[in-house]
């Protein structure tokens, strides 16, 4: 198949979520995914935080280690699970030929999951982030990262992303789904704004789910590598070793800013007053709160 057919095209449903067309042709290979029991599973709505709670999550499974961690990019250090393009990537065999205990990503809301996971009872930490950052921080990872399709205005990504028209479909649905699962399975639900706020503490909470005991000092130098500024910089976790033709770092950087609230600097108070008109209809009903800036 030509290079350039894969990119910029129109997404395609699998059971009425909207993925990636060649996600959809693979299906089968991903339903059929075989989980490993000790396998830990990164699971976000995109631009929530996944790079950095993987970044983070294999540091601590080497010990803090730098230089192991920078091996290689974090997009095969911790691959994702669904992607696949042909002659580019296949996440799937990726995970096969990697060694126990190993870290996989997914951006699948809760239905979609291979049913291996649940039946290994794996362990899942899953990070959400408010709707309004992540709806800006995906606008800008559409327009830099080529296999989604074009974006067009911020207006019309906007509506996108309300209607759950965007890949891997409705925020709402996303993080209310895997909020429900947590009553019953072994899902530690971390918040990308607590994170911010206090990255120690989210981190000690993750290292009690692992039931892992680390030095003082270690996890001093985990967050110290897992701050915003030093993965920016950091070839192995940025993104930067993916070619142009993928993601085009010169429209947008793959981390943009990390921060809370930006989505002040991008919404007009009529699309900030149409959201959470929609975001209160969508959000009716559920114990999750999110805080929008900190």
């Amino acid at each position: 198949m030509d290079k350039k057919d894969l990119f910029r095209q129109e997404l395609e449903y699998v059971h009425g979520v909207p993925l990636f067309w060649t996600i959809a042709e693979a299906w089968s290979e991903v339903e059929g995914f075989e989980a490993r029991p000790d396998d830990l599973l990164i699971s976000t709505y995109p631009k929530s935080g996944t790079t950095w709670v993987s970044e983070m999550l294999d540091l601590i499974y080497n010990n803090g280690d730098i230089e192991k961690c920078r091996r290689d990019a974090i997009f095969n250090r911790v691959p994702f699970m669904e992607l696949i393009i042909p002659g580019l990537v296949n996440g799937i065999k990726q995970l096969e030929a990697l060694k126990s205990p190993r870290l996989v990503k997914t951006h699948l809301p809760v239905q979609l999951l291979p049913s291996s996971l649940w039946k290994n009872d794996c362990k899942i930490i899953y990070v959400a982030r408010n709707a309004k950052d992540v709806a800006v921080s995906y606008y800008y990872f559409y327009k830099m990262a080529t296999m989604h399709p074009e974006p067009g205005t911020w207006e019309e990504f906007l509506e996108n992303f309300m209607n759950g028209k965007v890949s891997f479909g409705s925020w709402y649905d996303h993080v209310k789904g895997w909020w429900e699962k947590k009553k019953d399975c072994r899902i530690l639900y971390l918040f990308y704004e607590d994170m911010k706020e206090d990255p120690k503490r989210e981190l000690l909470k993750v290292l009690k789910f692992l039931e892992k005991d680390l030095p003082e000092d270690i996890v001093n130098k985990i967050l110290h590598h897992t701050s915003f500024n030093i993965m920016k910089q950091n070839p192995t976790a940025n993104y930067s070793m993916m070619s142009k033709r993928e993601m085009d770092h010169s429209i947008s950087p793959f981390m943009r800013k990390g921060i809370s609230g930006d989505w002040k600097n991008q919404f007009t108070v009529a699309q900030y007053e149409r959201f959470e008109k929609h975001y209160k209809q969508q959000m009716e009903g559920t114990t999750l709160k999110f805080r929008e800036e900190i």
